[in-house]
């Protein structure tokens, strides 16, 4: 209640404050005297609003707030009165039910401290204020342009993503309301996202014309939902033609003048005194000032006059991520020893104060302020340093009379520029306190031409208060894993996919066209996907008959590789399948040990890209919900070890940049023809019938996609679920089949686990000799381009530009399906003795399109 009363006494006192300058002097009249601008409307508006010349090609003119505390100083209890009143409003349009529903939204820079007062007023709304400076590792909830300004871009970041998803009114605060560009623009993003049935737009005042009037009425009917307007005064500005071009020749033309008359008192001496734009030199009062304005000082005082506020630990310096109703219980309790704090700083004589806020830091300088003045029992005004460039002409019947002018010091994100502090030299103050947060206080703030020093030149003290920025935490969870059948065709509780899902997304391109991108270092493999290979009925009937040749084999290895890492790694380990080959012997292991054990492994695929490492936010996620220790690795084969190398490397500059340890690079598989591992069911190179196809034998999911504009710094790699390939899906129907084996091959797996675990597995890497050999002795001269392996080989033919086919002499039925795909493309397979595995597959090495005909079928190079 004592809030309460005494907002209302600062609306009151800043109605009467208001109308009495207007009493004077306009300060709208020299720009409507000039440009033939017209205010039109209440009675209220020109005590509310003057009007100043934008240095903008967009617009001419600008309507000053008196009440809003960024351009023109003021009470601190008249701005947060306003605000405060907006707020009551509100709650009263909405009821008691909907408002304790409410999320308030205020747009940066101007209205981020008017919004957080409309919050407050509102009651326990949580507030997020728009913002144009991005924070690494906060998403993304929404942004939207600013049409006529002069710079465009909004951010939401809301630490908490629910903060915008609810169903109850969303409440947008902005200090005027003119064409309704911008809240079109925001309600369009949001509501795309969030539907609601409730908008409330509020403003000091609503300047809109009668045609910007039925477009919100009829955007509200598009959209189907209410939108409400709240506003403390209306009317409308009338705009003479062609008032654009005068207003810049007007602009063009005082800032001449006054160059011309700075050039000429430097040269000649004293000149007559015109009333042009002044960078921060004023001897004459502001319109209202108390006191007297000051001439500069001989010596500016030196910038030592920093105050510690012991800023509350937790509490956020503004909306920016979000700010909650208890947060603003927190600044309550706070405020009155930070005042004392400011108080305690102050020159003993100060009786006029300024304290200026930082562009979108408004609600944080404006509560000290207000609780200075309250208590402190001297004259206290409010204002902020901006962005926007406006002409400064010291005349009483113009808005802004004198600006300060100085390197922006936060290194903002759209690159260095100039930042203005608008009718603060001259105004007769004692005391300035610059209220920044932590990412302001640069050296650029303290240099001979920043911030602090151009005050010192005006005001007989200049003090700093930096309050901490508020950096939200990275997310404490990252996204669930993905799971059937939403993503992918295999049960829930087979695998976790820690991938993000990009089924809508078009990524797939000819293969002869990848190949050439890939090979001219025009993309990385994993930036597009290769067109799903269609087998042929010819080439099913292979497959099946594979199946049938080989589930013994295949499930005997699969014994012996789960065996040896229950045995060897873990009792208890958590399967991690490199996606996508690996991930069907994931399964299998899982039901391996079931059937065997009756363990309930954890399950998951992740993906990992040759060269660019493996995904490290999988990693994150897995370190947060199991023992690193615990984890084993899973693929399907070996083929020259790359994968095998690549794991390790990656896990290491994961170790350096995370300080995450334990994860062991030591890949299971379940074929190591390469001899690149220890932990293997195999290292026979025969046909696993999981490689002959590629998605319709992996749960319907295609290869990774790793692509900086689809995958963030905070996602997943992503993946396709190929839902409309499920009439050819085999996945199931290939881990039931190799299953249906486990019982009569148990024992021999077992046995042979066992003298595995004897023998000395270490890695021989012939493997990646026998590449080497072969890559220089055909003169490819790139191992990347030779495929080792049924399985690799496999990959070649269904989704690169295959050159030929070498064969190792005898090869039996496990080349079948091999044979028939290269006669499909027209691609030659060669006999050869000795060679260390059953096949290898050679990538053209001099690919273009030109190179291969037409029909994309391999020529000799």
């Amino acid at each position: 209640m004592e809030k309460a009363e005494k907002a209302e006494r600062a609306v009151n006192e800043g109605e009467h404050q208001v109308s009495d300058e207007a009493d004077r002097v306009w300060s709208g009249s020299w720009v409507a005297e000039r440009l033939g601008v017209e205010l039109v409307g209440d009675d209220r508006l020109t005590g509310l609003l003057g009007l100043a010349l934008r240095r903008n090609p967009k617009r001419a003119h600008l309507l000053v707030s008196n009440v809003l505390g960024k351009h023109v100083p003021q009470s601190p209890s008249v701005v947060y009165g306003h605000g405060v009143e907006l707020g009551r409003r509100v709650r009263e349009l909405l009821g008691a039910e909907d408002a304790g529903r409410a999320v308030v939204l205020g747009y940066a820079e101007t209205a981020t401290g008017l919004g957080h007062c409309v919050a407050d007023g509102l009651g326990l709304a949580p507030y997020l204020h728009s913002t144009r400076r991005p924070v690494a590792g906060v998403a993304t909830a929404g942004g939207f342009e600013e049409a006529h300004s002069h710079a465009t871009s909004h951010l939401l970041l809301p630490e908490d993503p629910a903060l915008l998803g609810g169903d109850g009114p969303l409440v947008l605060v902005d200090d005027e309301f003119s064409t309704g560009n911008t809240v079109l623009n925001t309600v369009r993003d949001l509501h795309a996202r969030y539907p609601r049935r409730r908008y409330v737009v509020v403003a000091l005042v609503d300047m809109r014309s009668a045609v910007d009037a039925g477009r919100l009425e009829a955007f509200a009917r598009e959209i189907g939902a209410r939108v409400d307007l709240v506003a403390a005064a209306s009317g409308t500005v009338r705009l003479p033609e062609g008032v654009l071009e005068k207003g810049q020749e007007l602009v063009a033309r005082y800032e001449s003048e006054s160059a011309s008359e700075s050039a000429a008192a430097d040269s000649s001496g004293p000149v007559a005194r015109f009333p042009a734009p002044l960078e921060g030199i004023a001897d004459t009062p502001l319109s209202g000032a108390r006191g007297t304005a000051r001439t500069a000082p001989t010596t500016p005082h030196p910038d030592d006059g920093r105050i510690d506020l012991h800023w509350p630990a937790g509490l956020p310096d503004g909306g920016r991520h979000g700010f909650t109703p208890a947060h603003r219980e927190l600044l309550e309790e706070a405020l009155p020893a930070m005042a004392r704090r400011l108080a305690d700083a102050l020159p003993h004589n100060a009786r006029r104060v300024h304290i200026l806020g930082f562009e979108e830091l408004m609600y944080a300088p404006l509560r000290l302020a207000h609780e200075l003045e309250r208590s402190a029992g001297v004259e206290v005004r409010y204002s902020t340093t901006t962005r926007s460039p406006v002409l400064a002409v010291d005349d009483p019947g113009y808005a802004i009379r004198t600006r300060l002018a100085f390197p922006a010091h936060d290194d903002p994100a759209d690159g260095p520029g100039e930042r203005y502090a608008y009718n603060v030299a001259g105004a007769g103050f004692d005391a300035v306190v610059v209220v920044v947060d932590s990412a302001g206080d640069t050296p650029a703030l303290h240099a001979p031409d920043g911030l602090l020093a151009r005050l010192a030149a005006h005001t007989p003290r200049v003090l700093l208060a930096v309050i901490p920025s508020y950096a939200p935490e990275r997310p404490s969870m990252l996204p669930e894993p993905l799971r059937g059948p939403a993503f992918s065709s295999y049960a829930p509780e087979e695998v976790g996919w820690l991938l993000q899902d990009l089924s809508d997304v078009t990524l797939e391109a000819p293969t002869e066209e990848r190949e050439e991108a890939i090979q001219s270092g025009g993309a990385h493999y994993a930036e597009s996907l290769p067109v799903e290979y269609q087998p042929s009925e010819q080439y099913q009937e292979l497959f099946h008959a594979a199946l049938e040749d080989s589930a013994a084999r295949i499930a005997q290895a699969v014994g012996v590789v789960t065996e040896t890492v229950l045995a060897e790694r873990s009792p208890r380990p958590v399967l991690v399948s490199l996606a996508r080959a690996g991930t069907p012997v994931g399964i299998l292991m899982r039901r391996w040990a079931q059937h065997r054990h009756g363990l309930d492994l954890p399950h998951y695929a992740v993906s990992i890209v040759r060269g660019r490492g493996i995904d490290a936010n999988a990693l994150r996620w897995l370190a947060r919900h199991h023992d690193p220790r615990d984890v084993v690795f899973v693929d399907g084969w070996t083929g020259k070890g790359a994968i095998t190398r690549e794991l390790a490397q990656a896990l290491k500059e994961f170790e350096k940049s995370d300080g995450i340890s334990g994860f062991d690079p030591e890949i299971a598989v379940l074929a190591d023809p390469g001899s690149c591992v220890r932990t293997y069911g195999t290292r026979e190179d025969f046909l696993i019938p999981s490689a002959c196809l590629n998605s319709t034998v992996s749960g319907l999911i295609s290869r990774t996609v790793l692509r900086a504009d689809l995958v963030g710094p905070d996602d997943f790699h992503g993946a396709k679920f190929y839902r409309e390939l499920a009439g050819t899906d085999v996945s199931v129907a290939f881990v039931d089949a190799v299953c249906a084996r486990f019982p009569e091959v148990a024992d021999a797996a077992c046995a042979q686990a066992k003298e595995l675990l004897a023998t000395d597995r270490s890695p021989t890497w012939e493997g990646w000799a026998a590449v080497e050999r072969i890559s220089e002795e055909y003169a490819i001269h790139d191992v990347n381009l030779v495929k080792p392996g049924v399985g690799e080989t496999t990959r070649v033919m269904l989704r690169r530009v295959p050159w030929k086919v070498l064969a190792r002499a005898g090869a039996g039925s496990d080349l079948d399906h091999v044979r028939l795909l290269a006669e499909q493309r027209g691609v030659p397979v060669e006999e050869v003795d000795g060679l260390p595995y059953t096949c290898v597959g050679l990538i053209h090495p001099k690919y273009t399109r030109g190179a291969t005909g037409a029909d994309g079928k391999a020529v000799s190079v």
